[in-house]
This record gives structure tokens, sequence and C-alpha cells, in this order.
């Protein structure tokens, strides 16, 4: 079973926005059993966007369509597809209500009757409740294939696909089972990996696929097998799993699925029943920021100092001045103690501390950029890390944010 998305919207084609959306919906089609044949981005054009939906049709059983159903002139999205099924808009009560609820109760003002347009809908759609905004989603069937159409909202998006389009594939769909199962490996490049597991490679069942995921000093290994029969598929991904697995021990970080480490960590933090602070210098709270972007990040993570001058790590970090000055403030020395005062002042069971010259720049230390130290401190023991991270500022900061996170994964895998 295939399914196409489409997104609408010239803010997307001028770079102006990032489309997130699309990657979101395929990643829950695909838990589903559906595969993404294409992704399309195209212009607030009617011509454009019918030559998308006729090619789309062609191809796939469920077309899912995000933009364009704002209120405004520009938004054309239900006008065009009113054209494409020679329907015609109607207004929904049902929606009118919700607006002008939504008017009332969070925006206290009269609704503009611009604003009643978002009630109008193709009178052979079915209407998917938006809770969180105006415009609704849309339900069209034709001819056996569907198509949805959802607002660009990010949040409202998600939260239609996950409690009203997803469910409704599921009921309305037969589709196969897809299996996937991912092996983290660190400080080996993707050819050199791939010379060290050809032999499993060169013979993998036909159900089976196998992709490379590169990162900043990492690499994922996604098994996957679709098919009818899921405890056929996971059985085969499993043997096929632990063959990699035996010839890669030495660089094997975890496992995973699709999902980033520090939503592994999360996890594994929120299992144990243990905290964690951080204490960031070159990072410039990159790694804080990260763990934070995961919802119910208050129950394991305490809080972070960006100590990024040498004052503050003096002042607040309370890093002594006679090791900075022994030392430099991009050591291993100061990377610890960072980790270690940080832990004290957070009460944490695990703290980690970056330091280094991310350039362009040495700052306050002479040590060559891309210089790093990361240390990690927790209740059995003291990691400190130097690594060399290359002379790209941005490319720096983020490989030593994956880091930090494998060298902390480790250490939280010790209790």
């Amino acid at each position: 079973m295939f399914a196409e998305i489409i997104t609408i919207g010239d803010e997307i084609l001028i770079g102006q926005i990032i489309d997130t959306n699309s990657a979101f919906i395929a990643q829950e089609l695909n838990k589903i059993g559906v595969s993404v044949y294409q992704i399309s981005s195209v212009q607030d054009e009617r011509l454009h966007i019918l030559e998308a939906l006729k090619e789309a049709e062609a191809r796939a059983d469920v077309i899912i369509i995000t933009g364009g159903l704002g209120p405004t002139k520009d938004d054309i999205t239900k006008h065009t597809l009113c054209e494409y099924f020679n329907d015609t808009l109607v207004e929904s009560k049902e929606v009118l209500a919700h607006v002008e609820a939504i008017f009332k109760k969070h925006l206290g003002i009269p609704l503009l009757e611009v604003n009643k347009n978002q009630a109008l809908v193709p009178s052979r759609s079915d209407v998917l409740h938006n809770e969180f905004g105006t415009a609704p989603g849309m339900w069209i069937k034709s001819e056996g294939k569907v198509f949805v159409s959802l607002p660009g909202v990010p949040f409202e998006m998600k939260n239609l696909i996950t409690t009203k389009v997803i469910p409704r594939i599921i009921k309305e769909f037969k589709r196969p089972y897809i299996v996937h199962k991912t092996i983290i490996t660190y400080g080996i490049g993707e050819s050199s990996l791939a010379d060290r597991i050809s032999s499993v490679e060169d013979n993998l069942p036909s159900m089976v696929k196998l992709a490379y995921l590169p990162s900043l000093g990492s690499v994922r290994l996604r098994l996957s097998a679709k098919g009818n029969d899921s405890e056929q598929l996971n059985a085969m991904v499993n043997i096929e799993a632990e063959k990699i697995k035996n010839l890669l021990g030495d660089i094997i970080l975890g496992e995973a699925g699709d999902e980033p480490v520090e939503f592994v960590i999360a996890q594994l933090l929120t299992k144990k029943g243990m905290s964690l602070g951080t204490a960031e210098s070159c990072t410039g709270g990159k790694i804080a920021q990260q763990i934070t972007s995961i919802p119910g990040a208050s129950a394991y993570f305490k809080g972070s100092i960006v100590s990024y001058a040498t004052e503050t790590k003096i002042e607040l970090l309370k890093v002594s001045k006679a090791t900075i000055d022994q030392f430099s403030v991009v050591s291993a020395e100061v990377a610890v103690e960072m980790a270690t005062n940080l832990r004290k002042i957070l009460k944490t069971d695990f703290a980690i501390a970056t330091t280094g010259n991310a350039g362009p720049t040495k700052g306050d230390s002479d040590a060559e950029v891309g210089t790093v130290f990361i240390a990690v401190v927790s209740p059995k023991a003291t990691v400190v890390e130097k690594y060399l991270m290359g002379s790209q500022r941005e490319r720096i900061v983020q490989k030593t944010v994956n880091k930090a996170f494998e060298m902390l994964q480790k250490e939280i895998l010790k209790f």
C-alpha cells in the first residue's frame, strides 16, 4: 500500500520554513505499514496543485495534503479540491460553531467575515475536527482512493494525523506489516562499516533491507522487512541483527528505533529514576536544548549552566582559577571540575560538561580550533575524553553534542 504527501506553500519553496510535516507524516504512515512513494512540495497555484493531485492519484492509495487552508485569498486548497472533484463548497455548521467558539474564548474579538470561510468545505468531504485550530481536516474518497487535506500548522496537523487520519486508515485499509530494527554504531565511517559487514549484507533475505543512516560521529544501521506475517518478519530481522552485532561488538553503542539518541537517554533515565544536568561551554546550551525538546524532560533533567566565558565558569560553576591557570580553560581538568561541581549544585545523578574551541578564533585558550574535552560524572565514575572535531564551527558543536550523548548513554547503562 502506497501513500503520497503533498505540501502546499510558497514559503516552503523559497526556504522561509522547513517542511517538517512530511517527515512526521511519513514516520506515522510507516509505523502502520503504509509506504510513502513520493513527497512533493508545490506552490500556492491552482494548476500546480491540480497537476500534483493527478500524478499522486495515479501512484498512491492515500494522498495526504498539508497547507493552504487559511482564510486569506492565497489559501486556495479547498477551492482547488472542489475543481479537481467537480464539487462545490458548503458551510459546515460544526466547523462554524467551533470557529466562533475559538474567537470568543481565546481571541476575545468578533468573528470576521473572512474567518467564516474556514467553515466552507467540499460537499463530498468528511470533516476531521481540528480541536487546536480553525481550519478543519477533510477526508475525501474517490474511486477507491483517499485524499486527506490537513492544515499546515505542525501541531494542528500532528494531532489530526494521530487522532483522526491514522486510526481511519487502519480501519479502512488492509496493510502489510513493516518491521524495523536499528543498531547504533560509533567511531567508524560508513564505508569502513560497510566493509566489515559485507558478508551479512550480501546474503540478506530478499524481504530484508539494510540502510545506512550516518550522522556526525555515528552511523545507524536500520534493518527493515515488509510482509504479511509479523512474527516471521521479526524473526528474520532479529537473526540478521545478531549476525551484524557479532561482527561489530566493539563499536556498537546500542539499539533503538528511529528516535534520536536523546530520546533513548530519556527512556533510560526515566526507567532508572535518575537525573541529569549539563554544564556547557563550547556547545552553548545545545545539549540541554535537545534534551528539553522531548516532552516530559522535567522528570529527569534538572537544568543547565551555560558557562561560555571563563569568568562564568569560575563564578557560577566554582571552577578553580588555579586549575584554569595551570591547565587552560580548554582542558580535561576544567571539564571534570565543571561536571563535578554542577552535579553538586543541581544535586543530579549525572552531569555532562563540555569545554573546547569551536572557532573561528581560539578564545580564552591556546588550544587549536576543534579541540574539545567532554566529561561525564556519575555516582560510580568520572570519565573525560579529548576529541579533535575538525575546523568547521557548526560541525564541531554538533559532533560534540553527539559524542556527549554517546558517552552519557554508556555511563547510564552501567547502572
